[in-house]
Formats: structure tokens, sequence, C-alpha cells
């Protein structure tokens, strides 16, 4: 196959590509490096089966030859960054997504929209199921996010029922791995950064709140496999192994030997109280489940951390 993945110079784009081109297809990437960085495709730079294309996928986009599939990743994905960059955000989800949507029309391809649980917003339902319509605030500051990827899917569903889009649209759950860019304010490396800097750990609230970590390569797989079925209703894929935010923030200090402390902050608007897949479809039909526990996980992302210590990328914001 040839396949497009926009956002591919992100965190999970950059790992998609890897695994296309590891399968032995040919792959396109697309980025404005927005979020995403050079580094994370400069080992692809040179393959014979990859090619780039440096472009902002809310504008109008080209892109030459046959395609037989369309990999929509394209968007500022952490709190720091939407918040940030709302318009931005909202761009992509929408105008970005029809944009992708359209070159997978055009070109025949298949088509799968990398969505989020945001969708599922604070959930009153745990876990949260593909059937739950989730609770979510539109006017909020996270709403340009969450309704982002509402409308994306909206829109997804739209192209499936209205043009023919053979879709996909996978619900990914908090992911953590090498490529999270240092301070893009997502849980694990932000407490992974700090802890190697001897900085205090930042815990939002009690550290009560609940979140579900899957290593990327697990997350991947599960992508990977979603693309290649027929299962065209959203499918969650993430770890549905719990963990309160301070049992990661101590695991963290634990396994770095930092001698950070923890400080508590006030909780942000609207961040989620729990956040945990049911994760039954993605095994009954793509006998998908995670094989990668957190502990060994986070030994992997903390070494890639500490490769990383001293560039440029690792200094404290200024």
């Amino acid at each position: 196959m040839r396949v497009l993945i926009t956002g591919a110079a992100g965190f999970l784009g950059s790992h998609l590509a890897d695994r296309f081109l590891r399968e032995g297809h040919s792959v396109v990437g697309l980025d404005n490096f927005l979020t995403g960085h050079p580094d994370n495709i400069a080992h692809l730079m040179g393959h014979e089966r990859f090619s780039f294309l440096r472009h902002n996928i809310s504008e109008y986009t080209y892109v030459a030859g046959p395609l037989d599939g369309v990999l929509h990743f394209a968007s500022p994905a952490s709190p720091v960054d939407y918040l940030e960059m709302p318009i931005q955000t909202l761009k992509v989800g929408s105008l970005g997504t029809h944009n992708a949507l359209g070159i997978a029309l055009a070109k025949r391809a298949r088509f799968l929209l990398a969505s989020t649980s945001e969708v599922y917003g604070d959930p009153l339902v745990h876990p949260q199921p593909e059937s739950y319509w989730g609770n979510v605030n539109p006017i909020g500051p996270r709403g340009c996010y969450d309704e982002a990827k509402r409308f994306a899917e909206a829109i997804t569903m739209a192209y499936q029922r209205a043009q023919g889009v053979d879709t996909r649209i996978v619900r990914i759950f908090n992911t953590y791995g090498p490529r999270m860019r240092p301070g893009d304010g997502r849980v694990v490396s932000n407490f992974i950064v700090q802890a190697l800097r001897g900085e205090p750990l930042t815990l939002y609230g009690d550290g009560g709140q609940t979140r579900s970590f899957c290593y990327v390569d697990d997350e991947i797989d599960g992508i990977y496999r979603l693309f290649q079925s027929d299962q065209q209703e959203p499918v969650n894929i993430g770890n549905p192994v719990e963990f309160t935010v301070r049992q990661l923030a101590e695991l963290v200090l634990e396994l770095t030997g930092s001698t950070s402390t923890i400080t508590s902050h006030p909780l942000p608007a609207d961040d989620p109280k729990v956040r945990q897949p049911d994760i039954t479809r993605a095994r009954t039909l793509l006998g998908w489940e995670p094989r990668i526990p957190l502990r060994e996980g986070l030994v992997r992302t903390i070494e890639y951390f500490r490769g990383l210590s001293g560039s440029a990328r690792m200094q404290p914001p200024t």
C-alpha cells in the first residue's frame, strides 16, 4: 500500500510511519511542524519508501500519485498546545479533516481518523464504552480540542454515509513513550522531565484523578489492526489498567531515582476525574489488547528522555 499520514512528525504519527514502512508499505508524511518535530522523522529521510511534504492540512492540499490509505493524525494533542492554539486546533479538526477526507474520496483510499478519549469529556459512565456520547463542555477552555474531534468524527461518518468513503475511527486514550515532546504538558512527559531536572513534580488537585496509560508500541499495534480491519464504527484503543495521577508521580520518582518533591496546584477547568477505556470492542473485533505494563513502558520512556539530556529540546522554557 501507499498511505498518507498527516501529522507524521508528531509523537504518534512518526511511530505509525515506522510501522507501515516496517510492514513493507510506502508512506507519504505530511506535517507543518506546529507541534511535530523534524527529529521524529529524521531517521526516515532518505528511506526509499518514505517521502515528506511540509504542509498545513488545514489549507488546500494536493498529493501526487495513488493512495490506498489516508490516516489523519495532524492536531495539537496536549492541553498546553491546544490551550495556546485553540484556533489552529479547531481548524485542523474541521478544515483539516475535511481536506483529508477529500483526498481519500478523490483517491478512493481508506480513511482513518485519529480521534480521542476527550470526546467523552468528564465522563459520567466509567469505564467508557464507544456507545457513550460523553459529557463535554463545548464553551470551556478544553472545548476547542474536544469539539474539534467530535466534529471530525461527525464529518468522517458523513463522508462514509453520503460519499461511500471507507472510514475508520480510533479513539486514543493516554499514550506515552519515546518521541513525546518535553514540555508538551502531558502528564507522563511532564513528570519524567521534571524528575530528571530535579524540579518538583506538578500535581493538579489531590492527584486522585485517574488515567489509563498505554505504551506507544501497543497503541500503534491497535491502530494498525483497526486500519486493516473492516470495522467502521469507533474503537477505543487504550490500556484499561487504571492508575491515579499521584501513583504515576510516585512511580516516576522511583524509576528515575530523583529526589524531586511533589507539589499540588489547583485542578484545571473541566479536567476529567476518571479516564479508562472499555476495550471489549478492540478485544473482540481486532484481537487486540495492550501487553506492556506501565513500569516497563516508563523505563523505556525515561531512557529516551535521558538521551535528550543536554539537548536544546530539554531546556526549561524561558
